[in-house]
């Protein structure tokens, strides 16, 4: 169970001796709102605007209580509408470790030791959608932008994995998005890795989905979509621009393996958990009946 530290009631305390003698409590400096995790970690999350100066009492109080107590890492909400703060986080020794459309995220290490605190998301996930019709036809567009954009190329329809969402979801969205053809999922027959692919840091995994056509009926994606059109899979492999590029004619030799030689790939199959059903995916079928 995660722990909440309290903000305005929950304060560090000093003592000072009043004319009298006596000692009376003072509170100097209030702690930030935060969330213990399994991992003597605190997340902290800036949801009220604070003036710079006090923000900056609490964080130095906030340090000195979690390293008191022991906690590792300290991970810092901050919305993007009080980066103003982003600053002081920096001076007090938070690096950035993460950006959202609406907030930054903020991480400081409190022990000596080298940090094991997690990176962010490190890789992109697309995939490459291979519909295949009772002709050994495959689904093919031409896009209207990007890399393939003025090629006359005749490609798969591909797209970026969003998050939260399946693979196999994902591959029937991209063909229903930019062709309008319902399909089922079939199976997973190969995915592509490569590094440094986007910002020059990011690296990408590319999958190739086998998916069976529920209609043959095209309605094309205008916006993004030049064509879109069956061809047969022979004539797609062919093409000079697939034959020259090394990557693109494996994929092509794999969608030929698979209409020719029943290649198998990996099925998916739903695993249940406590709270939600997760996907595996498999090459040996008998394990699907």
């Amino acid at each position: 169970m995660k722990k909440v530290w309290c903000l305005r009631s929950c304060g560090l305390i000093s003592r000072r001796k009043s004319m009298s003698g006596s000692t009376s409590e003072e509170v100097t400096s209030e702690v930030l709102i935060g969330e213990e995790d399994t991992y003597d970690g605190v997340t902290v999350k800036i949801e009220e605007r604070m003036e710079v100066g006090l923000f900056a009492s609490r964080l130095r109080a906030s340090m000195s209580r979690w390293k008191q107590q022991g906690k590792k890492g300290v991970w810092l909400n901050i919305k993007l509408k009080f980066a103003e703060l982003v600053p002081v986080a920096v001076q007090e020794g938070f690096w950035y470790h993460h950006a959202e459309p609406t907030h930054l995220m903020l991480v400081n290490w409190l022990l000596s030791t080298p940090h094991t605190l997690p990176i962010y998301a490190t890789h992109r996930l697309g995939v490459g959608a291979v519909v295949i019709n009772s002709k050994k036809e495959v689904l093919v567009v031409q896009e209207k932008s990007g890399y393939f954009r003025g090629t006359g190329v005749w490609k798969l329809p591909t797209g970026v994995v969003e998050e939260g969402e399946d693979v196999y979801n994902a591959a029937k969205r991209e063909v229903k998005e930019e062709t309008g053809v319902e399909v089922e999922f079939v199976e997973i027959i190969g995915f592509r890795e490569s590094h440094k692919a986007h910002f020059n840091k990011i690296s990408d995994m590319f999958f190739i989905c086998v998916l069976e056509p529920k209609s043959l009926v095209i309605a094309k994606q205008d916006s993004e979509i030049l064509d879109a059109q069956w061809m047969p899979v022979e004539e797609y492999a062919a093409q000079p621009f697939v034959q020259k590029r090394e990557s693109m004619k494996k994929i092509a030799d794999l969608i030929l393996s698979k209409t020719s030689k029943n290649y198998t790939g990996f099925a998916r199959m739903g695993v249940h958990s406590s709270t939600s059903v997760h996907s595996l995916y498999l090459n040996n079928r008998e394990l699907m009946n």
